[in-house]
């Protein structure tokens, strides 16, 4: 249970620049707020299940020093990643319809993004992964919804360059400390 609401507030400043919740608004104006987060809710739902079971699967296979690095690793993936744009969006799926349509988008651009890695690292370090998954599904969920009802235009106007450098800068500071303190230098 202690890795719920890291995960959660992992995920929330993830999810902020990356390209789920940007496709969201952009699929929110075509086809309406409700399917695309119902579709967005079992996308973000499906790729943190995969997430719980392999950190169920790996969890006690780690000592506790191992899994200390392994979420200082996440972490400082995170920052690293978080430094560049979250590139190309995809056109869609307009043969699919609304729901399958977004379901597959938003499924293919959040399988293996950061927040899930940390809910992995997460979940391997505290044992309870499925409590990381949930946090890390509401998390990125809570920004895609937001993304969803503000729509495409107003969701590019905010300063996502910046929340995006300003994320990656505090998933540094958290992984190096938690990198320090697996290694028992800090």
């Amino acid at each position: 249970m202690e890795a719920l609401v890291p995960a959660f507030i992992a995920a929330l400043l993830a999810t902020l620049g990356d390209r789920p919740p940007r496709l969201a608004a952009m699929l929110a104006e075509r086809h309406g707020v409700a399917i695309v987060m119902l579709a967005a809710v079992l996308a973000l739902a499906a790729g943190n299940a995969v997430a719980g079971f392999v950190a169920m699967e790996i969890a006690p296979r780690l000592t506790p020093n191992g899994q200390g690095l392994l979420v200082a690793v996440a972490l400082l993936f995170a920052a690293g990643s978080g430094l560049f744009p979250a590139g190309k969006l995809p056109d869609g799926c307009p043969r699919l319809g609304g729901f399958l349509g977004s379901l597959v988008v938003i499924l293919s651009a959040s399988g293996g993004d950061r927040s899930q890695f940390i809910a992995f690292a997460l979940g391997s370090a505290d044992g309870d992964a499925w409590f990381a998954a949930a946090g890390s599904a509401a998390g990125a969920g809570a920004v895609v919804f937001v993304a969803a009802v503000l729509g495409d235009s107003a969701w590019s106007r905010l300063p996502l360059r910046v929340i995006r450098i300003a994320t990656a800068f505090l998933f540094l500071v958290a992984g190096a400390v938690t990198g320090l303190s697996a290694l028992r230098l800090a």
